[in-house]
């Protein structure tokens, strides 16, 4: 990556615009501001902590080398490209983009290998893909139908990589079946300007839970995408199948991973690096007994209470605008029987307080869903779980 535009990050200047950060900071960079050892942040704040980052990292690259697979994690996740380059010196292959203006912002910051993890059909969009590959950067694009590698040859003007993707009934984008994706990948073939490189598709279409009968569709899926790998004849030396969301990566492994003797297996996971306390708690491999790394939650709230108006029930400053709440509301660490029960844009409601907890005190959350999480901050500081300082920070870009 680029390093120049990287550290250049910690020359931004604090100001009024950073949530969480304190007025005693405002006027100097983050570089300066980190050199005070901050502990104190405003409310609400979100933080990460160094300590568990490090652990996922290195937890999921481990796991990855012993099974074989290459891993190009999920930027859209974090949209953060500090923590990019930790996945990446890892051992990452490149990083995941679902749109072109996320392949921009991995381009801006030096990233050599994008899977742009869509189907691209805008013409502005794609004349911008084929200016990147022109110059070096190595892309690839998902194709899911005959019209649009039809309309993607004719404007992107430079070959480019194109990974058939297979769908799925009731899924989002994917052909429809293996005939439907064997047409789409005759047409890429005779394309002038693309070059079929591999297969590509997200089990996370299929299912939603962790019972042996989502287990057993996301296996099924699975099963098809290597029919389509084995059907297929590619314009590269070594093709690339790729899958696996955060939540069922241990299936792709069992069932795409035996492809890795002549076909490139990459995973696209991206929540594995933060974790959660809620979705992802539940859901990933060790979680629910499978094959897959032990992840810890690095991504957490603080927030105070506004209010005590009845009892039991007590007010925090956090809301929409804060904290994700699309797959589970946050969760409150160290009250047992409390629950927040309700959130609205400024407000978070939190049941079965203690009735010792007073305005003005601070109350932790566990939070659910990365990718909504990251999306509401555009600075988040990481803290040394052993000293409290603040160690960094990550600028987000959304």
């Amino acid at each position: 990556m680029d390093e120049t535009r990287l550290q250049a990050l910690h020359d931004e200047v604090l100001d009024w615009r950073y949530k969480s950060i304190p007025a005693e900071a405002h006027g100097k960079t983050i570089a300066e501001w980190i050199a005070t050892r901050p502990i104190d942040l405003e409310t609400p704040s979100v933080i990460l902590w160094d300590d568990a980052l490090r652990r996922n990292v290195k937890a999921m690259a481990d796991w990855c080398t012993s099974r074989g697979l290459a891993l190009a994690p999920h930027g859209k996740a974090t949209m953060a490209p500090q923590l990019w380059r930790r996945q990446l010196d890892a051992g990452a292959v490149g990083i995941t983009v679902a749109n072109t203006f996320q392949a921009g912002v991995a381009h801006h910051f030096g990233v050599e290998r994008i899977i742009i993890a869509n189907q691209v059909t805008d013409p502005l969009s794609i004349a911008r893909i084929g200016t990147w590959a022109a110059a070096g950067t190595r892309l690839a694009v998902f194709v899911d139908s005959l019209e649009a590698a039809d309309h993607f040859d004719y404007e992107v003007g430079t070959p480019i990589d194109v990974y058939v993707e297979l769908g799925a009934p009731g899924g989002r984008a994917g052909a429809r079946g293996l005939a439907a994706a064997l047409d789409v990948a005759a047409a890429v073939r005779t394309a002038p300007n693309l070059r079929l490189a591999g297969v590509a598709g997200y089990e996370g279409a299929v299912a939603a839970g962790t019972d042996a009968a989502a287990l057993a569709a996301v296996d099924a899926y699975l099963a098809d995408l290597a029919k389509l790998f084995a059907a297929l004849d590619f314009d590269v030396d070594r093709p690339v199948v790729t899958a696996g969301g955060s939540a069922y990566f241990d299936r792709v492994s069992a069932i795409l991973g035996p492809l890795a003797a002549e076909a490139e297996v990459v995973l696209r996971s991206g929540s594995y690096l933060v974790h959660d306390h809620g979705f992802y708690a539940r859901m990933t491999p060790r979680a629910r007994g499978g094959d897959g790394p032990e992840l810890v939650p690095a991504l957490q709230a603080e927030v105070r209470v506004l209010s005590r108006p009845e009892p039991g029930l007590a007010i925090l400053d956090g809301g929409r605008r804060d904290l994700p709440f699309d797959q589970d509301l946050p969760i409150p660490l160290g009250m047992e029987g409390a629950v927040c029960s309700q959130i609205s844009d400024q407000h978070l409601f939190l049941t079965g307080a203690r009735e010792s907890l007073a305005v003005w005190e601070t109350v932790e959350l566990g939070l659910s869903h990365p990718c909504t999480s990251f999306d509401k901050w555009r600075l988040l500081p990481v803290v040394d779980e052993e000293t409290g300082w603040v160690v960094d920070a990550v600028r987000t870009f959304f």
